[in-house]
Parts: C-alpha cells; structure tokens; sequence
C-alpha cells in the first residue's frame, strides 16, 4: 500500500477496511505462524532489509529452526496468550540469519493464526532508569489532581517527559464522538490546540473500534513506505490478515495526509478507554520523525490504563453522588405521593423538587387530558401532541432528547417552548406521563479547522487548515446523563408501586360501595315504584274535583286546586325520572356498534313538536360510530340536547353545535350552544342528583338529566364535563372508549390510573 492519496475518491474513507491493510510499518517486521507447529505462513517484504532473509526463504520454516537458544518455544507462547489477547512480549530474540542484531518479540493470536512482530531491541536498562521513576512519580501525583482537567494535564506533561514529543494533548469524546483538547504539553514553536474541538470525522467509526481494541498506536514517520506481506492472503482463510491488534498495522494513506497536513511526521495514540467506551485519547505528535521503544511503549501504556481507571473511579463517583441526590428527591416525592389522593397531587406538593429531578426549567404531569404543569412549559396542547407522539412512537420506558427540532419533528411547535425533553410513562394502559423541559443552551464551539475534508481537482482530502473555527450551536440543551434517565425509571417504578397500593385500597371501598349503592337503588327503585300511584290518584282526584266542584269553587280555591295539580304532576316527572336514574345501575349494557349521526337525527325528529315556535340553527358535524348500548346513549344525547334546547330559551337564533374528535384511545363527542351558560365555579355540581344552577322559575327541571348522563358515560368507561361562561353558553362533553365498554376489570384499571391525576 503506498502512502500516496489514492485515485479514487475518498467519499467513502470512513467505511475503508483498516483492519486489513495488507501490509505494516516499516520500522518492525512480521511472521505469521501456524498454531502449533510454528511454521511460518506469511512474513513482511522488510526481512530482507532487517532480518538479512527474504520472506520466500523464511516461508514453510518452523519458527524454532529461525531462531538461536529457544528452547520449548510453543509451551512458552501458549502460556504468554492464555494471559491476554492483545499483544504480549516474549522477550528478546536472535535469528540464525543475523547474528549481530537482537530483537524484541510481540505475539498474539488472532484471525485464526498467531502473530508475531519483531522490532530493534533498545536498552532495557536505561528504559529501566528512565522510565521507571517518571511513571512512579506520575501514581504518586495521581492522588493530589483535584479534577479530571487537572488529572489530564498532569498524564499530558508526564507522557511527554516519558517520549520526547513535541506536544502532546489528552481529549476527550463527546457522546458523538467529537473530541475537545482538554490538556496539553507543548515544546517552543508548537501551535497550541487547548480547548479545541475535533469533529468525530477525523477518527471515523472503525478506527475508533480499533483504539478500544488496541490502548497503543505508534507512526514513527508520516512518509514511511509500508512493508507488503508475502503471500498477501492469509493462508488458513484466504482472505486478507485481520490485523486490528497488531502493534506494526500500517494506517491508511487518508490518515497519514492528515497528519502531514497537520505537520506532524511522527505521531502516537494512547486510548482512553472507561467503562467499556472509549472515553478520549492521549494523542501525541512531533514535526520530526521519532521511533518509539517497546519500553516507552509499555510505559505508555501503563500511563494511560491508570489514567483510564482513574477517570472511571472519578465519573463513578460523579455519578454515585448525583444518584444520591436523585434517590432523596425520589423518598420526597414519593412519601407527598402516598399522603395524598394521587400522583399529581403529591407532585404538586413539591414542585421544586420534581423540577429539580430534572435539572430542569419546567415539567409536567399528564394523566389523560388532565395536564398540570410547573415552571416553564410549553402551552397544554403542545404537551398532549407530545405525549401522542410518545405513545405511537416510542415503546421505551423513558425518552430523552437533547434537541426536540432534531428528534421530534412531528411536533415542530414543541421547538418554540424548549431545547431538550426527558418523559416517563407512569401507566402500563394509558397516556400517562411526566416530562421535563429543559431550555435551549447557546453554544459556541471553536474547532481546530473547520469540519470536513476539501474537494481537490474532484476527489475529497483530509483538510489542510488546523486554524481555530468558529460556529454557534444552537437548538441544544444539556444533555441528559446516565444517572438522571435511570433515576426516572425508579421514579416510574416506585410511582406505580403506590398507584396500585392505592388501586387496591380503592378496590376495596368500590367493593363497600357497590354494596351500598345496590342496596340504595333498591330502595330507591322501591320507593319510587310506590309513590306513583298515590301521586296519580292525587292528580286524578284534582282533575276529577275542577271537572265536578269547579263551577262551586272561588277563584282563589281554584288557583289552589291547579297549583296540587301541577305540583303533583311534577313529583310524579320526578319519580319517573329517580326511577329512571335507579334503574341505570340495575339494567345491563347491550354494547353493539352505533351511528352517533342517525342518533341524533332521531332525538330531533322526537323534539320536532316542542320546537315549532323556536329559531334554533343546528350545525351537526361528521360524527363517527361507536360501540355502546344504543338505548342508553339515547337517553343521554336526549337529555343533553335538551337542556341545549332549554337553555337557549330566547336567544334569536339559538346556535347548537355538534361534533367529535379523537383523542388517544377515546371518541370526544361535545355539544355547544349559545345560551345562558354557567360559572366555571360551580362545574362541579353540574351532573349531581338535584343539582341545579338556576331557578325552575326561569328554566323547568328536576335536576336528573346531567347527573343520568354521568352514570350513562361511566358506565361505558367514559368520562363527562362542562366549560362554560356566564351569557355565552356552554359545552358539554363526553368520551367513549373506541374499543367500548370493557369488563370490571378494565373498570379496575381505570379507577388505579385514576389515581395519578
């Protein structure tokens, strides 16, 4: 392979196979030997030059038969690789064929073969000497570094006493992989890249693999010749040598332009490597070529496995410290949540807490279409449109995103209001969830040239200009880390732990109550059923005694005698209509599908005969079909049209609008009018037995309609409300599952979801 930039265009350089370069560096050279016997299957073109054989003559050769004084070579061999897979020193050697020279031996077993590299031997006492005391006195300072920027300075100016670099930099990579200059140690006359950025492009994908693999990677000359292997093609696969281990891997050509672009002609690379990830590198460079000893080498290495477990200790202790703190917010949201009526309830007990857990500007819980929010958040439907996204898109327990404009572009309104979202579902059966909000964070990132390579004379080359180049992120927040997503999920684990220890207490008093309900709509159906007939004898008897006495009765007995006629009429409305409300809870539901329209249409041709002197504009929308008892929702549209009717009494038209929407699993059906309305404040008694926000001598009533709706919805897994505003009208609402009415069951799950709102 030749050192040149090759013809054809780099495009695709970050999916080049490095792995299988077919050749290695010069200054070392390379035996690929057959496990067991030894024999060597494949050798570099440098033998010649190194070792005094060229690698035809070397080729079918037991290694033993190559070397002087080795005696039980493969039992050493064996017992050097059971230790470790990277590459191990054997020692040094000599060969046959040249008896002045003495080299240090690297094995490693790999891609079916074991192989060997060979380099010059250097002075192992006076790497002793040197080395020896500038690595102990690095493990001593290790202990004083207060912070990981402290603790890389201290590893960048010891690593460059240890190799004689000219300037050497530790940074470290972000979670894309773009590295920032967080140390480094500079000889006069060397640019300085100090806090820095370098886009994650520079060590595309596989060669970052190949740094987790291998903690050492050494160039000692940017304009080396690369030394081909004979025959190319390893010889038990047929395939090119996977050389992802080896010490003496020639690197590609894309990669050595970049370094002479960078002007840098000798280079080394000690990874980083933390909690399995490659978490930054040592890079060292020098404007000369500069050979590395196997000793600095090995020291090197040491340097940085110990700067590696010092900074996981650092991060695990960052980490274990933020989970503590997470943990004590968690026991305080969780004891309020106990304490009250749900999770939303506790929550807003401590809403700088919950915001808090988060780190963040503004959060919120959302139980259905119930929606509270804390701090800055986006408005309500924003978050309902976020939240539907969550429930179609996304099946993970928790969702967290540092740029909703990047990664939630169905909700582009959501990138007005917030940079970064964290939400966890805290139901296994509904759309329910809290979410935090973080802000947008403006940052400026100065990178050591701008990203990218340039196009020359049509083919693409690494980039030549290292100058500081700026560019503002934006549309970012903070990231969220490790601890922050993993605490959510205890939080969403121990919120449903209370929600069903509440679901089951609550169990246990709807069991109470459905006892005593049963018994009162006995009671109720009973007294009712009895008080009709005297109530119908006493109507009877005042009709029968204004027909007979009426010409014998005065005036004021005759007004007398049509007030007990019309009262008894209306206590006679009003047992009908209790005993209707009574039986709501006696007579099973028939669900079978229903067409909303052709049901209103009939409730109106019903009320045709009272609507003759009424100006009344109807505006009935698509509606959809649904599955419900038909007789049921009957009676219920009919009371709610009704009252539509009703109180819209003198308003010259009346407006009465009728329509559906789906929101999440629910069919919403509401019914709006212009008429008299009614004030927020009292919503709540609007579907009580007998409750009543106006005087009957304005509008007529018992009271039951509303409250005969609610039972009707609930009964079908629904749910009923109202908004309205004095003088300009109402709407009333309710909602229906779009998969019907479900079993008791279903009705139990409801009534623990409920419990988080």
């Amino acid at each position: 392979m030749s050192n040149n930039l090759p013809d054809q265009s780099l495009d695709d350089c970050a999916s080049e196979p490095i792995h299988i370069p077919g050749s290695i560096q010069p200054h070392g050279f390379m035996l690929v030997l057959a496990e067991g016997s030894l024999t060597v299957l494949q050798a570099s073109a440098n033998c010649a030059q190194l070792l005094g054989a060229p690698p035809e003559q070397l080729l079918g050769q037991p290694l033993a038969s190559l070397l002087r004084d080795q005696t039980d070579l493969t039992g050493r061999i064996d017992a050097l690789l059971e230790q470790d897979s990277n590459p191990s020193h054997f020692g040094e050697v000599g060969f046959v064929c040249n008896a002045q020279a003495r080299f240090e031996m690297m094995v490693h077993r790999h891609d079916g073969v074991l192989i060997a590299e060979f380099e010059p031997q250097a002075s192992a006492h006076d790497s002793f000497t040197t080395l020896y005391p500038l690595v102990r006195h690095f493990v001593g300072q290790l202990q004083e570094a207060g912070s990981v920027p402290a603790l890389c300075e201290l590893a960048a100016q010891q690593a460059r006493k240890l190799t004689g670099f000219g300037r050497v930099m530790v940074y470290r990579f972000d979670a894309d992989y773009h590295g920032q200059v967080l140390a480094e140690a500079l000889d006069p006359g060397y640019d300085s890249y100090l806090d820095l950025h370098f886009p994650a492009s520079d060590i595309p994908a596989q060669a970052r693999e190949l740094y987790r693999l291998n903690r050492l990677r050494v160039i000692s000359d940017a304009n080396y010749q690369p030394s081909a292997l004979v025959p190319p093609l390893n010889p038990t696969t047929q395939q090119p040598l996977d050389m992802s281990l080896a010490l003496l891997r020639s690197v590609s050509p894309v990669h050595l332009q970049y370094m002479r672009n960078m002007g840098t002609l000798a280079s080394m690379s000690i990874s980083l490597v933390v909690d399995g990830r490659l978490w930054g590198l040592i890079s060292c460079h020098n404007t000369a070529p500069l050979p590395v000893s196997f000793q600095t080498r090995s020291a090197c290495e040491l340097l940085g496995r110990i700067l590696s477990l010092q900074l996981e200790a650092r991060e695990a202790h960052a980490q274990a410290d933020r989970r503590l703190q997470l943990r004590h917010m968690i026991v305080q949201m969780l004891a309020l949540m106990a304490d009250r009526d749900g999770v939303a309830e506790g929550l807003q007990a401590v809403p700088d807490v919950f915001m808090s857990f988060g780190a963040a500007a503004g959060a919120a819980v959302v139980a259905g279409d119930r929606c509270i929010t804390f701090g800055q958040t986006p408005p309500n439907n924003v978050i309902h449109n976020l939240v539907g996204w969550l429930g179609e898109g996304s099946e993970r327990e928790v969702y967290a995103s540092d740029s909703v404009r990047r990664d939630i572009p169905a909700v582009p309104e959501l990138a007005e209001y917030c940079a970064g979202i964290m939400a966890v579902s805290i139901s296994e059966l509904h759309s329910h969830y809290l979410v935090w909000f973080r802000p947008e964070t403006v940052q400026t990132v100065t990178w050591a040239g701008k990203p990218g390579k340039a196009e020359v004379n049509g083919k693409l080359n690494p980039r030549a200009s290292f100058a500081a180049w700026e560019q503002t992120v934006r549309d970012m927040a903070l990231p969220w880390d490790r601890a922050e997503t993993e605490g959510a999920v205890e939080l969403r684990n121990a919120t449903l732990g209370i929600v069903l220890r509440k679901a089951e207490e609550m169990a246990a008093l709807a069991e109470e109550l459905r006892k005593s309900n049963k018994e009162l709509e006995a009671f109720s159906y009973s007294v009712s059923h009895d008080l009709r007939a005297p109530l119908r004898h006493i109507v009877g008897y005042a009709e029968l005694l204004g027909d007979f006495e009426g010409t014998r009765l005065s005036d004021r007995g005759t007004r007398f005698l049509d007030h007990i006629g019309d009262s008894a009429r209306f206590a006679g409305t009003l047992v009908d209509n209790l005993l209707t409300f009574s039986q709501m809870g006696r007579s099973a539901l028939r669900p079978t599908e229903v067409d909303v329209y052709a049901l209103i249409e009939s409730v109106r041709l019903e009320m045709t005969p009272d609507l003759q002197d009424r100006n009344i504009e109807w505006k009935v929308h698509p509606m959809p079909r649904v599955i419900a008892d038909a007789a049921f929702l009957h009676l219920a549209l009919r009371n709610l049209l009704s009252n539509a009717v009703k109180y819209t009494r003198g308003r010259d038209p009346a407006v009465i609008e009728i329509g559906a929407e789906i929101r999440g699993p629910d069919h919403v059906i509401y019914i709006k009018d212009n008429g008299v309305g009614f004030h927020m404040d009292y919503a709540n008694k609007l579907f009580g037995v007998f409750q009543r926000l106006h005087r009957m001598e304005e509008f007529e009533g018992t009271g039951i309609g509303l409250a005969n709706v609610r039972r009707i919805i609930e009964r079908h897994d629904g749910r009923t409300w109202a908004e309205g505003e004095l003088d300009k009208g109402a709407t009333f609402w309710f909602s229906l599952p779009r998969s019907g009415p479900q079993t008791v069951k279903r009705r139990d799950a409801h009534a623990k979801t409920d419990l988080i709102g």
